[in-house]
């Protein structure tokens, strides 16, 4: 499923259940508890809503872990969303926590005083032992969890985990309610404002098409791109390698941007279609570039 799809199919999987909404700055709502942690700041007024991979075990660790203080340092978040949709949150939204780390984004630094932070259960980055695919803490997860892909700021291609439905939805439905609660400026991910030290949320996670239905633009904001080559091929990940999802695109053909990486991207081709893939960034150009 492509990422327009997946977001369009997890808004309606949250149709006939009760609204998410926010009461004094805490989240209100089905399958939502709250757990206080200690690791917080001072005063905040959010601008930005940056979200996050956990790379842990669970819901229930990574709750645990945010809600602890470690000698080495310590970490939290506003909310924690598990991979059935439950969510925890563990700060109120005016109140800063410690999520970004190193951070900057649009010439302010620190994005830990200006952003609402929310953690997603999922394993993030693997590593490919034969045909099993481990996380960091030793877990085997099966293919049918996985997705291969190249990041957008490049790094050749590994195992990500996938996101499930139920996450996604509520990752939209959160982002919506928080932008139109507090007239947030962006939904970012921890890759955007911290591109030399973090990869999440990762290529497995539509953060693009969520970003565009939170703030309000169409799916015309992507960006477009068009085929130069009098063909090219479309392939199942961002590598020659792959086998080609489709026969090869001719000229002029639309593409609408969904991953941007390094030498490949991900895209979606325009038109009454279901053809996702990655396609080599030397033969495409941006429409009306």
């Amino acid at each position: 499923m492509n990422a327009r799809r997946a977001v369009a199919a997890a808004r309606g999987s949250t149709k006939g259940t009760a609204a998410l909404s926010i009461e004094n700055h805490r989240l209100v709502g089905e399958n939502v508890s709250f757990r206080p942690t200690p690791n917080v700041g001072g005063a905040l007024a959010p601008r930005y809503l940056v979200l996050h991979y956990t790379a842990g075990r669970s819901l229930e660790s990574s709750v645990e872990s945010l809600c602890t203080q470690k000698p080495q340092g310590n970490a939290s978040a506003h909310l924690v969303l598990g991979r059935d949709g439950r969510i925890v949150q563990l700060a109120p939204f005016n109140v800063v926590t410690w999520h970004a780390g190193v951070s900057q984004w649009s010439g302010l630094v620190g994005m830990n005083q200006y952003a609402v932070g929310v953690e997603m259960d999922n394993a993030g980055v693997m590593q490919q032992i034969g045909g099993q695919y481990t996380a960091w803490f030793g877990k085997v997860y099966p293919a049918s969890e996985v997705l291969l892909a190249e990041h957008k700021h490049g790094g050749g291609v590994k195992p990500w985990h996938a996101y499930t439905e139920a996450q996604i939805a509520r990752a939209l439905e959160l982002a919506e309610l928080l932008v139109a609660h507090y007239g947030l400026e962006d939904v970012l991910g921890h890759e955007d404002i911290a591109p030399h030290r973090k990869t999440d949320p990762g290529p497995a996670f539509p953060l693009g098409a969520v970003k565009s239905r939170a703030i309000g633009r169409t799916d015309d904001a992507l960006p477009r791109y068009v085929v130069i080559s009098p063909s090219l091929n479309i392939r199942k990940g961002p590598d020659a390698s792959f086998e080609t999802v489709a026969p090869a695109l001719r000229k002029n053909t639309e593409l609408q941007m969904l991953e941007p990486g390094a030498r490949w991207s991900r895209v979606e081709v325009i038109g009454a279609t279901d053809i996702e893939g990655w396609v080599n960034n030397s033969f495409i150009v941006k429409a009306g570039g």
